[in-house]
């Protein structure tokens, strides 16, 4: 039988690893062990920051409605509650964008909710 060398494919493994991590810090970047456990740790660091963007903006668009909404004489939670009640469907981002480059259109949102 003849002898299969197989140090083709782990050098293709491990490349692939390493040029990923090119820049990476010290060992990050020339050991594979190293290396690949940076690279796992991006992964998953890189997953839960996906997941956290979206809860870092839904809390940026609220803190700028509730700025906006109480220079109209009006809280958050009330607004909201207000907006519900008279059935205006406009989400939390566009009352954001219209609260900081359209505060005259903002504030006759709120007015025909009160």
């Amino acid at each position: 039988m003849v002898r299969v060398k197989r140090g083709l494919m782990t050098k293709k493994r491990h490349s692939k690893i390493l040029k990923a991590n090119k820049w990476y810090r010290m060992l990050r970047s020339r050991s594979f062990v190293n290396a690949r456990n940076a690279w796992m740790k991006a992964g998953t660091n890189a997953y839960i920051g996906r997941r956290r963007k979206k809860r870092d903006f839904r809390r940026l668009w609220n803190v700028r409605i509730n700025i906006a909404s109480r220079e109209s004489g009006l809280s958050y939670s009330k607004l909201i509650n207000a907006l519900y009640l008279k059935n205006v469907k406009l989400n939390r981002k566009v009352l954001s964008n219209l609260a900081v480059s359209n505060p005259q259109v903002f504030a006759w949102i709120v007015k025909f909710v009160k």
